[in-house]
């Protein structure tokens, strides 16, 4: 096995497209025509000019008679006209009569216009008399007609070259009559997954194995923009079987794409099986990026090797910014315009100098205009792979972006729509089941800030809904004090939700003899937290305030005795799960997030989970759908029945304060 090299030079976005182009060109391989029916997803290598009119005859848009329009002026309900019936004209004849003064044929829909007429009266306008026909209303020159080149004419332009085809070129070219065209030969792309810790994802998963997002993700993404690619299936981190075949690959394959193993860390192989597969080899090792900074490209065989990051966000994108460009321009994809947007960021973000932020956001539509909300830069999530309508880059010479300072968002798809219900503030499962159950889910933006974060959209005019469940620790109640905390009394209301059982999630069995939050003081503990304006995490917080004060200690002081307080976690059954693989003994969640894990619950509260909603969006249709769907008590209550921990009031629905 070659040496371990170390990569110490990280190459910026704008630099690596040019390294790439300096050692590979960028261009289509080839051209060769095709038929039609083999050309879906192809892309054109030359210009479409009609070689026909179309419809290459007038014909008729209805069933009817066609007619002279000067015989028909004046005609109407009290004085019908009286016309000769000289003929019948269907649909594919070539009509061999002629229509004279005082004469008519009938026709049907398609039928070609025979001599002399000029326009066609529809059907429902006559009553037929053996040969003549009565007709009630007049026309005008060209009423339902459909004349010669007047949707296409012969010479025109119809496809640019680079228009990639889909269903609906196909149709136009079927209808001109054109059947053999020249495309781009499409690279032939080869991806692999690597790495021990990956496996299939219709395997069972076990502890410390994680599914394989990135074959998928990568080649139907390929696939999507009509390159020619293929998942060629998981490789373990053994030298000799990843070398065996990329080597068997790049025999067929213009392009290889793997992902996994890029690092220079001393399990890490595929920079190594890159940089022994021929010259020039590694050309990129490094992008001053996150995520992705771990990216190989290299050139072999005059094929070109890209090595993207393991994690599935930083997989996903490297993917966007380099590979499907390059992809896109070997295709021979005409260049489409950039679909970007301006937007606001809801909050200040900081990041370190010297390296690129390619940061995922969810946009959200509000009255000041776009907000674009940061989703999870980890590297190994994947939920920014759908809930993210784009990324905003944060350039490396800038550490701070501050609180409405206006951005701009690539688009990953630019034609998903925005949302229509924008639902900001604490995570929650019954919610979820509530949107799909009233058929609001797919019009919907579920974004998870916690409750403080919901209270915070509301007031920038950004949440539609915001689930809240905070206590306040001097009065002991939920939601209600905070409207005059946060200067909403008189602006917003909270409309009364439903209760959730809350409490301690432990192992089962209680291996730890957890019983109390006291218990988290305990050396042999170590806890999972909330995040941060979490409502779970406020009511740990005030429950420590109480046990600091029974022993005569500091808030401080009792953060520092528990173990795990500044493990933090987004959501119940994140913490739930943090309990059940053994990275914590014990956490808050609600009752049903044990129940799924299968752990045992001890119970602290039953809390009111309720809906802050400021009132100019009370009028808001889907607002006010989703208020009225939860007023059905006895329908919520069947929805909740399917997860332990929940208590629906009588009064669910009702504005609780405002």
């Amino acid at each position: 096995m070659p040496e371990r090299r170390i990569f110490h030079k990280l190459v910026s976005l704008n630099d690596a497209m040019k390294i790439i182009e300096r050692y590979y060109p960028l261009k289509p391989l080839g051209i060769e025509e095709v038929n039609i029916t083999e050309a879906l997803g192809r892309v054109l290598a030359e210009d479409i000019y009609s070689p026909i009119d179309h419809p290459p005859f007038d014909r008729s848009l209805v069933d009817g008679y066609a007619v002279r329009s000067e015989d028909l002026a004046g005609a109407d309900d009290l004085h019908p006209m009286r016309l000769k019936i000289v003929g019948v004209v269907k649909p594919g004849q070539h009509p061999d009569i002629s229509i004279g003064p005082r004469e008519t044929a009938e026709i049907a829909t398609g039928a070609m216009i025979p001599r002399g007429a000029d326009a066609v009266v529809m059907v429902e306008y006559t009553r037929r008399l053996n040969d003549e026909v009565e007709i009630y209303r007049s026309v005008v020159p060209g009423e339902n007609i459909s004349s010669t080149g007047n949707d296409i004419s012969f010479g025109d332009l119809v496809l640019e070259a680079g228009t990639r085809l889909g269903f609906r070129e196909i149709g136009l070219l079927a209808g001109l009559g054109i059947t053999r065209i020249k495309t781009y030969i499409p690279p032939k792309i080869a991806v692999f997954s690597t790495g021990d810790e990956v496996i299939e994802p219709w395997k069972k998963l076990s502890p410390g194995k994680v599914y394989d997002v990135n074959g998928q993700l990568i080649t139907s993404g390929l696939k999507q923009i009509g390159a020619d690619a293929r998942f060629m299936g998981h490789l373990p981190d053994d030298y000799d079987e990843v070398y065996d075949a990329i080597d068997d690959a790049l025999r067929w394959a213009d392009i290889v794409i793997t992902s996994g193993g890029t690092s220079a860390g001393v399990g890490d192989l595929v920079y190594r099986v890159f940089e022994n597969m021929g010259e020039p080899g590694i050309i990129i090792h490094g992008l001053k990026v996150k995520p992705g900074k771990p990216t190989v490209v290299a050139v072999a065989k005059n094929k070109l090797l890209f090595g993207l990051p393991g994690f599935p966000l930083s997989c996903f994108m490297i993917f966007n910014v380099i590979v499907r460009p390059i992809v896109a321009s070997m295709l021979g994809l005409k260049r489409t315009r950039t679909y970007r947007l301006k937007a606001r960021l809801p909050y200040r973000v900081k990041k370190p100098l010297g390296k690129t932020w390619l940061l995922p956001v969810a946009l959200v539509e509000s009255e000041k205009g776009l907000t674009a909300y940061p989703v999870s830069m980890r590297s190994g999530a994947i939920s920014p792979l759908y809930n993210s309508d784009g990324y905003v880059v944060l350039p490396e010479d800038r550490d701070l972006l501050i609180e409405d300072e206006e951005v701009t968002v690539e688009l990953f798809d630019e034609t998903r729509g925005f949302s229509k219900l924008n639902i900001i503030g604490s995570n929650d499962m019954l919610i979820h089941r509530i949107l799909a159950e009233s058929g609001l889910r797919s019009i919907s933006r579920v974004i998870v800030t916690g409750s403080t974060g919901g209270w915070k959209a509301v007031i920038r005019g950004e949440a539609d809904i915001a689930p809240t469940h905070l206590l306040d620790k001097e009065t002991g109640k939920y939601n209600t004090p905070f409207l005059d905390k946060y200067g909403l009394k008189g602006k917003a209301v909270i409309i009364r939700g439903y209760d959730r059982k809350i409490g301690i999630v432990v192992q089962e069995g209680n291996p730890k003899n957890i019983h109390s939050i006291e218990d988290f003081l305990r050396n042999d503990i170590r806890i999972v937290n909330r995040t941060r304006g979490a409502g779970a995490r406020v009511l740990l917080d005030i429950l420590l305030h109480r046990v600091a004060e029974k022993k005569g200690l500091s808030f401080d002081d009792v953060k520092k005795m528990i173990n795990g307080y500044t493990y933090e976690v987004k959501t119940h059954t994140a913490v739930a799960a943090a309990v059940k693989h053994g990275r914590a003994d014990a956490g808050i969640a609600i009752e049903a997030a044990a129940y799924l894990y299968g752990l045992d619950f001890i119970p602290l509260a039953w809390e009111e989970y309720d809906f802050l909603i400021h009132k100019n969006r009370l009028d808001k249709e889907y607002v006010k759908a989703f208020i009225e769907y939860i007023r059905d008590k006895e329908r919520i209550k069947k929805i909740a029945s399917l997860l332990p921990g929940y208590k629906i009031p009588d009064d669910i629905g009702t504005i609780k304060a405002s």
